[in-house]
């Protein structure tokens, strides 16, 4: 059986979605860089956890390392790629910025090559809500403009989906853009509120609670986001045949190429998320408000109306639910 790529194995939701497929009983390639922008020892967990399955290969390349990324795809000759591999995160975008050029774009290029010239029929590829950008109707619907991103992070993404745009058309490659909004769960980045609330709660320290606590995200547990992703990833995208360039519709194309949001569809307020952890962990926060930080936005609410028509799926965990499963992998990981 020919292998699935599955590029940033080593990160979160590349994790959970390369042990979701082998799982199934379809074989893996695993690719990451295990780059140290958060803990590399997690990382290495998540392999050690993935190297269990003997149908799991790992190649540690960097997608801009165009060389050892054009080898790969030569030997293993793959169908589906998901591309889930990044240089992630809003605000250290502002610090490093040519970090996310390499990983972000050059690394897409890359990739966008090599499926291009060897025979790839589907790239699924993540983008993210931080596209949105400065747009304020909620919930945000892929058929809105996304020309106003805030954070160079965004800027990338956006333009991730320019591109797969490009080679659908020229060369007629399927490709489809996941806007992911806040996933969480069990082996989450470090990085993110849901491990730095929790980190902090059950230490007793206290937390950062930006724009003074009046943010909303719609949180999406990992289980949800990963069930999406083989569902797309089973389904090439295809040519709208509806579509009109005096009318465009900024998700589909002439060419197979389309876009969908991935998002609870329940936007959360920062407090009642910060309630929750409370509750799950039995302990009381101790909070330090702060104003709004550059390349964040007030609120994300996604429409998810494209996936649910598409592959008659819509993630629906319940935060309370997602919370609790992962302040419950966060203690048996670090036995706390």
């Amino acid at each position: 059986m020919i292998p699935v790529l599955v590029t940033g194995a080593a990160g979160f939701i590349g994790f959970h979605l390369a042990d979701r497929l082998l799982r199934a009983g379809r074989p893996v390639v695993g690719l990451d860089n295990m780059s140290a922008y958060y803990d590399v020892a997690l990382k290495r967990d998540r392999l050690k956890a993935l190297k269990e399955h003997p149908d799991f290969t790992f190649a540690e390349i960097d997608l801009a390392d165009h060389e050892p990324l054009t080898a790969l795809f030569a030997r293993h000759k793959f169908e589906i790629v998901f591309n889930l591999a990044a240089q992630a995160g809003v605000r250290y975008s502002l610090q490093n910025p040519h970090a996310y050029v390499r990983s972000n774009l050059d690394g897409f290029v890359n990739v966008l090559e090599c499926c291009r010239h060897h025979g790839v029929k589907h790239l699924v590829f993540a983008s993210s809500s931080s596209v949105y950008g400065a747009n304020t109707t909620m919930p945000f619907a892929v058929d809105q403009n996304v020309d106003h991103p805030l954070s160079l992070y965004a800027a990338t993404k956006k333009s991730n989906e320019l591109l797969a745009h490009s080679y659908s058309h020229l060369y007629r490659l399927p490709t489809t853009g996941l806007r992911f909004f806040t996933v969480y769960g069990p082996w989450g980045r470090p990085d993110m509120a849901m491990y730095l609330f929790t980190s902090a709660i059950l230490e007793g320290r206290p937390i950062d609670v930006f724009n003074n606590g009046e943010m909303q995200r719609d949180f999406t547990y990992v289980d949800d986001v990963v069930e999406a992703l083989v569902r797309v990833g089973d389904r090439p995208a295809a040519p709208n045949p509806a579509w009109r360039g005096d009318a465009p519709d900024p998700a589909s194309s002439t060419a197979p190429w389309r876009i969908y949001n991935i998002g609870n569809n329940e936007p959360v307020k920062l407090m009642r998320l910060i309630e929750t952890i409370e509750k799950a962990t039995g302990k009381t926060a101790i909070k330090n408000f702060l104003p709004m930080q550059p390349g964040d936005v007030p609120a994300t609410y996604a429409n998810v109306d494209a996936l649910m028509r598409d592959v008659g799926f819509a993630p629906k965990t319940p935060i309370e639910v997602g919370v609790q499963r992962f302040v419950d992998w966060y203690r048996g990981y670090y036995g706390g």
